[in-house]
């Protein structure tokens, strides 16, 4: 790559855009590898009208459906649940649907407050300024004063519409005496920035054709570049390498033609995701470490959380317009989010109601086709979708291992993928999918129906193989990132997560991505670092 660079970053995603946009504003040579593309926005299908039927396979959150050249395969075979992500200039936030939460403040300390799992190396407070700011670049609406949260900035935008699906499960949760909020996504509710404002097709899976949804390639990929950095796509990294001393060096990437090459760089910082991450790490192997790069705790892969998710829908009498957008969170509730020894399970969930798509996904449901048409008139429109999000506690039989049989298209190999839903996040989700009927009975349901695990998007909050701690006994990273073991090695996916809360973790994603970047930039006229 020519001349060695100040930072290397691997993976163009959410946290690869933040840390790219901060340390090129701070004057340092940035060279990101990014093994997909540049999403081309013209072939986003939503604006079609049969988006439903021909979104597949192209545009499918499963990589191993997809089986795209910038794809890596994973096997999800001792899996409950299959792994989501998108490969490309802007990473997952591409194809999410732009929920936008923070942590809670219990949620940085679980040791503390229920005995299980282990506590984060920082507090809310301490993350919360750059949740601020993060914020303001992703452009989030929102309405301010949940209660469920400490007094915070107020949101950039206003919230979205909530619609008469919004209003019809609030009033469920208000016969109850239940937490609700109106949804914070990052998705503008005006123009902002650049980006139009949402006209709530509800289809952000599918890529916003729009161009309002908040994607790191639209919110912080151009400043980035317009600020000296360099952005290479098609660059599938395979081993990141370290100097004589042990330090940080570069990385070997190969080209879509094939070629390999190395690039130079002070620091490097891996944003990979919770499977690509801990894949890279495994890969790098030497004398000096043979079980992985920066693996010497053992917990390199180790500890992976998703968030198990339970639907719950119900079908209501009336028309609700329920195919609204956005389609992240219309409204929220955090009725089950802190502990409660009585329930039977530890630790909780988030409830949101999410617009339930198009009638073609209706029609596709209906197993009697002589009833296609009435009951397509009576659902479409008719029902209310709630998903349950639980929080997963970090248990080191769920991890992320080499495949020893499966290889990408370079030769490298897969990633294997084991896990299995424990007995507490069953418990979690039984109890919470029939508090969920109770308020949607409450709201008017004449019926309900319950999905108990949801292996199709389970898979989407991928955390934890990386895990962030003050103790390199029992971590990977410190509390800003760095690896222990390595000098010059930075990790600021949601690998690095301790313990997974029950809430999107993209916000908590993006801030300490910019947080790890404020620390490089402190550390600029440290010794080894070339800025």
């Amino acid at each position: 790559m020519g001349n060695r660079h100040d930072v290397l970053i691997v993976g163009a995603g959410a946290s690869g855009g933040v840390a790219a946009a901060r340390l090129a504003a701070g004057g340092l040579r940035v060279l990101c590898l990014e093994q997909g593309d540049w999403p081309d926005t013209r072939r986003f299908v939503g604006r079609r009208p049969d988006w439903e039927v021909t979104a597949e396979p192209r545009w499918s959150l499963d990589p191993n459906t997809r089986l795209l050249e910038s794809d890596y395969p994973v096997d999800a075979s001792e899996s409950d649940i299959d792994p989501l992500m998108w490969n490309g200039v802007g990473g997952s936030t591409v194809l999410w649907a732009a929920s936008w939460h923070r942590l809670p403040p219990s949620d940085f300390e679980v040791r503390r407050q229920d005995g299980v799992a282990v506590d984060w190396p920082l507090s809310y407070a301490e993350l919360a300024p750059y949740y601020d700011e993060v914020e303001a670049q992703m452009g989030v609406s929102g309405q301010d004063g949940d209660p469920a949260y400490p007094p915070k900035a107020p949101y950039p935008l206003p919230p979205m519409p909530i619609g008469k699906a919004g209003r019809r499960m609030a009033e469920g949760f208000d016969r109850l005496g239940w937490h609700w909020w109106p949804g914070s996504n990052a998705v503008p509710s005006r123009p902002y920035r650049g980006r139009n404002a949402c006209v709530r097709r509800g289809l952000c899976i599918l890529g916003c054709a729009d161009g309002a949804k908040a994607s790191t390639d639209l919110t912080h990929w151009p400043d980035a570049i317009r600020d000296g950095a360099t952005l290479v796509t098609g660059a599938r990294v395979r081993e990141i390498v370290l100097d004589a001393a042990g330090r940080a060096r570069g990385a070997v990437y190969i080209d879509r033609s094939g070629q390999e090459h190395l690039a130079e760089a002070s620091v490097v910082v891996l944003c990979g995701n919770g499977i690509g991450t801990p894949r890279l790490l495994q890969l790098s192997t030497s004398a000096r470490f043979p079980r992985g790069l920066a693996n010497s705790s053992g917990l390199v892969g180790r500890g992976l959380m998703v968030h198990p998710i339970a639907i719950v829908t119900g079908t209501f009498d009336d028309p609700l317009e329920s195919w609204l957008g956005p389609q992240g969170t219309l409204i929220y509730s955090m009725q089950n989010y802190r502990s409660d020894a009585s329930r039977g399970y530890l630790r909780g969930s988030k409830w949101q109601l999410m617009p339930h798509g198009g009638p073609l996904g209706f029609a596709m449901g209906v197993r009697d086709i002589g009833s296609l048409h009435a009951e397509v008139a009576r659902r479409f429109g008719h029902t209310l979708t709630v998903m349950i999000y639980a929080e997963d506690l970090p248990e080191d039989h769920n991890r992320i291992t080499l495949d020893p049989e499966r290889t990408d298209s370079d030769g490298l190999p897969a990633a294997r993928m084991h896990y299995r839903l424990s007995d507490n996040s069953r418990r979690l989700l039984d109890h919470n999918i029939r508090d969920v009927e109770t308020a949607l009975r409450a709201a008017g349901a004449a019926e309900t129906a319950a999905m108990p695990l949801c292996r199709e998007f389970g898979g989407a909050h991928l955390l934890g193989t990386a895990r962030m701690g003050d103790d390199p006994e029992t971590s990977v990273v410190d509390r800003w990132g760095q690896a222990h073991d390595v000098p010059g090695l930075f990790i600021l996916d949601g690998s690095i997560f301790p313990t997974a809360g029950a809430v999107n973790p993209t916000a908590t994603i993006c801030a300490l991505a910019l947080r790890g970047a404020e620390r490089i930039l402190a550390s600029r006229h440290a010794p080894g670092f070339a800025a």
